[in-house]
């Protein structure tokens, strides 16, 4: 009988995230200033505390994960693999597939692995309150939970095209606690600016960063911080713990090693907390094919440019080395809204740059299927954004045919 889930015991969970930038070949390009000079930490520490810069810069290959935010990730972690076997026999495919199951999470997403830790860090400097962004609300839920949890106040920007479209999201973060507004708004000059020049807009990521920011850097109290929900290293630091769980399942169901490893991605994190630690693998000389999704609607791997910008829209942010639609675009309104980021995070970018990774885009009507699919053989209702992995599953589970 094959074995359908693999639940680790609460004692293999993972005690450290892994840091890929211990392993890449080639260093990373430093962000810039806006003289295009290579910019110091402490230029960060009006937006995040001192102690999550530290990560953001380090090269050590592990790092110890604190006893505080274990004993709240142990609320859902470790969370368990499955096998896909009713999809496989549907497609008549002899591959083997996987997949992490993060919906175990309070707020039903892998968000709350970095929302915990950095709600914690940010509690421990002395930070009284958070702004974030957020596209679908699966970050902004998360934040949300986590500042419940440990004690600080929040503010989420949500991006106004999901802010009409997924009125759940804004209720679950209004029951955790936290303030959630639709970006573009009226309470920064950018938003206010943005409303005047497109009242139609229906808003993005880069805008609702900008806001988000905006607002942590005026409090007047110096006790307010932004937290990013993705793209930037310690926030796929945090999600590592991801695929470190997965590496350990698959040993225990009898696999060596993945042939293929895939991932949706918008900013990085879902992919990067999967992917990175078999990135590792494959650094090393193992032969594994790892491919971050996309939307076609909003391609920054497929057919962005490898080049420096902004990881917001009012160019608040320092310059970063990234694939990047231009920190201007804004995407097609699609419901995949945690997908929709004009860049891509600096690691995953310098990974693709490397020919590490092979990046695919994919149709909304094509993932739409896919989901379907998935929906109507394992019985589950995927998010648009994973979605886009399941397509790309689906076509590797079909090569393996011929």
């Amino acid at each position: 009988m094959k074995e359908r889930k693999n639940f680790l015991s609460e004692k293999d969970i993972p005690r450290q995230w892994y840091n890929l930038v211990a392993d890449l070949p080639t260093p990373l390009r430093p962000p810039l200033g806006p003289q295009g000079k290579p910019i110091s930490p402490d230029i960060l520490e009006p937006v995040f505390p001192k102690n999550l810069i530290e990560q953001e810069v380090s090269t050590k290959r592990w790092i110890d994960i604190p006893h505080e935010i274990l004993e709240i990730l142990y609320r859902w972690r470790p969370t368990p693999l499955r096998r896909a076997v009713y999809l496989e026999k549907y497609l008549k495919t002899p591959a083997r597939i996987y997949y992490k199951d993060e919906s175990m999470s309070p707020p039903g997403s892998h968000k709350p692995n970095t929302a915990v830790a950095q709600a914690w860090y940010n509690k421990q400097f002395g930070i009284k309150r958070l702004t974030t962004e957020t596209g679908a609300g699966q970050w902004g839920s998360a934040l949300a939970f986590a500042c419940s949890l440990i004690g600080l106040e929040c503010k989420v920007y949500m991006v106004r095209i999901s802010f009409e479209q997924k009125p759940l999201r804004k209720t679950m973060m209004r029951l955790w606690g936290a303030e959630c507004i639709s970006s573009p708004s009226q309470e920064t000059n950018f938003g206010k600016q943005v409303l005047k020049n497109t009242p139609d807009t229906p808003g993005s990521l880069g805008i609702a960063i900008s806001e988000a920011v905006e607002d942590a850097l005026s409090d007047i109290t110096g006790k307010a911080r932004y937290s990013l929900g993705s793209v930037l290293n310690h926030v796929l630091l945090h999600q590592t713990i991801i695929g470190l769980e997965t590496k350990k399942q698959l040993e225990l169901m009898g696999e060596r090693q993945p042939d293929v490893v895939i991932g949706c991605v918008g900013g990085g994190s879902n992919f990067a907390g999967l992917a990175f630690p078999f990135l590792c693998d494959k650094i090393h000389g193992a032969k594994i094919t790892i491919i971050p999704t996309e939307p076609t609607a909003c391609p920054s791997l497929t057919r962005g440019l490898f080049n420096y910008d902004f990881g917001d829209t009012a160019k608040m942010t320092p310059l970063i080395a990234m694939f990047t639609l231009g920190h201007k675009f804004i995407p097609p309104p699609i419901h995949a809204g945690g997908l929709r980021y004009h860049g891509m995070a600096p690691l995953v970018s310098h990974a693709a740059k490397e020919g590490l990774l092979a990046p695919r885009a994919y149709d909304q009507i094509k993932c739409y299927e896919s989901a379907l699919l998935w929906a109507q053989t394992e019985g589950y209702i995927c998010a648009p954004e994973t979605s886009h992995a399941i397509a790309c599953v689906i076509e590797e589970a079909r090569k393996a045919i011929q």
